[in-house]
């Protein structure tokens, strides 16, 4: 065989081969990844929290081995021995089984006599989804008039588990149906859109198994919302890059009689601007290492490593499919020497941008600002445990059950630990504190317990122990426990961690979010190899992301009915937004210097508006879908997530990459890759380059 033939056949056959080999053995994985997730908050915070060095010293006074399930039983009308009897009976057989600790509380009445509640162990080594649901079918018939209800840490986290449960599922029929979709309406092809939905699942399958084989092996955390993303990411990014090199393609298949040359012209066309796009993303993402949460620092890798895998993909597999296809992968619309590829749509809108473009980028500002003046009024100072879910979940309705008739923190206390003689000191101290039921120092049959010279205090607070007002509460008890001289006091314990969570998501916010915008901008320093260009780009990248915060605040403030956001959310929004949304700008910037070579700033920036205008749209709209169908799981913090990312993206491709941009490139001219000058010195070059007004 001909060495021409083995490059043009037998190479891109080996590839494809590669690629259904690391399929088949990383492909599995992608279902194994919820065995390797955690999705205990505690396990996400610094070393440096006061509630992880609390949770250090706890074993010592407690089984920290168990964390409790809440039973709650309620009758309109005084509960009865029976009543009692059933709750205790019912339950009394699982002692001592698989996940459960060997002795559950007796049923302990409330003060107005119409409820009971009943603290069972749950080992936290145990998927906690199953033992509440064997809770729940031991408790499923009730005497007449009685209703039971779950609820305490374990019953949350096994909320969570089973909202977590739809990712390896319905998230990704969902993420790939749309996908598809928009593919389909894209290429009016029946295999085009397969071949580019294969690489992106073959991206996916690499990510997956390498985030499975790091999670496993304990060198990073993985959780439900970090898988979540990584799924979306994956199916994003890959289409994406997928789409910029099948229209360069396209492009090149007009001019080139044969299709493998073609490709060949396409794939050097497309690599820097994929690359850097590439590039970007992933340094973007790593930013997160800087977080104090391990859930954040984790995401970093995790959502680089899919990007990278994204990238192989598509510049080796989807390439190879290409090769192998060829002109056919278009069918029945395949392209060919007689067609032109401008999208007269497009060509109407570079028309419109051209003929007035100081008018454009003043009016396109004008709107953007307007959304952004709503930005302030996102509420991000954190929501309550039980807000965390949509719709139903059955912990909350538990939890509401049982602040009917108990102090809302017993079952789930706050632990202080101390040094031994000031003990009894600090729990009165704590004890007088507003939000404080009661604060006792753990004891057993001999006394106080203690250990090395420390003694712990139990204390129950007054408000649910998720909600924020018991947060303040802790922040209360800390300025109180800590201003004991000599006690050297720690506050711990569950609501603790939820504020530390809140406490370090905010430093996360207000550190990451500076070097994400140095880090992208250097990028695009070293990319277009100028000043002006970049930080254009950037300011207008950052003003999309604060209209989709404006837009957001007014819509979760208002007919969404949301209870306000975790501070990171527009962390992470944030992060994705000005690292994806740069891409489309890396896509029209770079394609317009090189443009701008041979025929100057202006109409290099038509040309590239013209030219690259249907795919970036396509591309913004596959991830802006992608991004939604983090909606379908049903959890606050995804949902909001979801909508920024995907409102944003969309505003950065349709209005800021399509207007914004070219405009002010057009009004300031070839100054804008000042301090460089890409500009053709030919007579259609610099001469013609006047800035437009």
């Amino acid at each position: 065989m001909a060495p021409r033939r083995i490059v043009r056949v037998v190479l891109p056959a080996a590839i494809v081969l590669i690629w259904l080999v690391i399929g088949g053995l990383t492909g599995p994985l992608s279902g194994k990844l919820s065995t390797v997730t955690t999705d205990d908050a505690s396990a996400f915070l610094p070393q440096s929290a006061e509630s992880t060095r609390v949770a250090e010293e706890l074993p010592a006074f407690t089984d920290t081995g168990y964390f409790p399930a809440i039973v709650v039983a309620e009758k309109s009308t005084p509960m009865t021995d029976a009543d009692r009897d059933f709750v205790v009976g019912a339950v009394a057989p699982l002692a001592g089984t698989e996940g459960f600790g060997g002795q559950f509380s007796p049923a302990l009445p409330s003060a107005d006599g119409e409820a009971v509640q009943l603290f069972v162990p749950v080992s936290t080594e145990a998927k906690p989804k199953d033992q509440i649901a064997e809770l729940t079918d031991a408790l499923a018939n009730p005497p007449p008039g009685v209703s039971v209800a779950i609820t305490g840490p374990a019953a949350q986290a096994a909320d969570l588990s089973n909202a977590f449960a739809g990712i390896d599922g319905i998230l990704l029929l969902v993420a790939g149906a749309v996908v598809l979709l928009i593919l389909i309406v894209v290429y009016r092809s029946p295999i085009l859109p397969f071949v580019v939905l294969l690489s992106a699942i073959f991206a996916l399958a690499l990510a997956s198994g390498v985030v499975y084989g790091l999670a496993k092996a304990g060198v990073l955390e993985l959780n439900g919302q970090s898988q979540g993303i990584l799924f979306i990411l994956v199916f994003g990014a890959a289409t994406d890059y997928a789409l910029l090199l099948v229209a360069r393609y396209r492009e090149a298949l007009a001019d080139e009689p044969d299709a493998r040359d073609a490709l060949r012209t396409a794939w050097r066309a497309t690599i820097p601007p994929i690359t850097a796009s590439a590039a970007t993303v992933i340094l973007g993402v790593l930013c997160l290492l800087l977080s104090d949460l391990n859930s954040n620092r984790s995401l970093g890798p995790i959502a680089a490593l899919g990007i990278a895998a994204s990238f192989l993909a598509s510049i080796t597999f989807l390439p190879a499919m290409l090769a192998l296809i060829g002109r056919s992968a278009f069918w029945p619309r395949v392209p060919d020497t007689e067609g032109g590829s401008a999208h007269r749509i497009w060509q109407r809108v570079a028309a419109f941008v051209a003929r007035s473009p100081r008018r454009v980028w003043a009016g396109t500002l004008v709107v953007l600002v307007i959304g952004a003046a709503f930005a302030p009024a996102f509420r991000s100072d954190g929501v309550s445990t039980d807000d965390f879910f949509l719709g139903e979940a059955a912990s909350v309705t538990g939890s509401e059950m049982h602040a009917r008739h108990f102090d809302a923190g017993s079952g789930t206390p706050t632990w202080v630990t101390v040094n031994q003689d000031s003990a009894t000191t600090v729990a009165d101290q704590i004890r007088a504190v507003d939000g404080v039921a009661a604060a006792e120092v753990l004891a057993d049959d001999r006394g106080p317990v203690t250990h090395d010279g420390r003694r712990a205090v139990q204390v129950t607070l007054s408000d649910d122990p998720d909600s924020l007002a018991a947060q303040d509460t802790i922040v209360d008890i800390r300025s109180t426990a800590h201003a004991v001289p000599g006690a050297d006091a720690l506050v711990g314990g569950g609501t603790a961690v939820d504020l530390d969570t809140r406490i370090s998501a905010r430093h996360d916010r207000n550190l990451i979010i500076p070097v994400v915008l140095l880090v992208v901008l250097a990028v695009l320093i070293v990319l277009l190899r100028s000043l002006l260009a970049p930080l254009m780009l950037l300011a207008t990248t950052v003003l999309s992301f604060g209209t989709a915060l404006g837009v957001a605040a007014l819509l979760f403030n208002g007919p969404f009915g949301f209870p306000g956001a975790d501070p990171v959310v527009p962390l992470f929004a944030f992060v994705f937004l000005v690292a994806l949304g740069i891409d489309y700008n890396i896509f029209l910037m770079t394609r317009a210097r090189e443009e701008a070579q041979r025929h100057g700033t202006r109409d290099g920036m038509l040309r590239a508006l013209t030219s690259t205008g249907g795919v970036i749209s396509a591309a913004g709209l596959v991830l802006a879908a992608t991004f939604s169908a983090l909606a379908v799981i049903p959890l606050l913090f995804l949902a909001q997530v979801a909508f920024l990312v995907a409102f944003g993206v969309l505003v950065d491709t349709l209005v800021v990459r399509s207007l914004l941009v070219p405009a002010l490139t057009l009004d300031v001219g070839p100054r804008i890759w000042w301090p460089g000058r890409p500009d053709a010195s030919s007579p259609g070059g610099p001469s013609a380059d006047q800035p437009a007004r």
